[in-house]
């Protein structure tokens, strides 16, 4: 079965927006990777300034592939005038699951 890894990340909320864009701006970044099954990003209704970003992998080994890969890189690089933006979240940890029974709408 598959895995899940969910990022929650502590964001003020003067920083959800910029957050909010730059995932955005990298939208499908990750649909092409091996192993890749499902994104989302969840956005606090109330009572949290948590944010979850929720990815599906085929097995852990797809999900280590792709942070040692594409990730690690888009992760390390600055952006045109050399200088990494400041991180829109004040913290992160990272939560790991798998899949042990799932379903989906009846027809679908």
């Amino acid at each position: 079965m598959s895995v899940v890894k969910i990022n929650v990340l502590t964001v003020p909320a003067e920083q959800r927006e910029v957050l909010e864009k730059r995932f955005a701006s990298r939208a499908h970044a990750v649909e092409g990777s091996d192993g890749f099954e499902w994104f989302e990003l969840l956005r606090p209704v109330e009572g949290t300034d948590q944010y979850l970003v929720y990815t599906r992998w085929r097995d852990e080994e797809s999900f280590q592939a792709w942070m040692e890969g594409s990730m690690k890189s888009a992760h390390q690089g600055g952006s045109e005038g050399g200088e990494r933006p400041k991180p829109a979240a004040s913290g992160a940890t990272l939560w790991s699951f798998d899949v042990v029974q799932s379903a989906g709408p009846k027809g679908a």
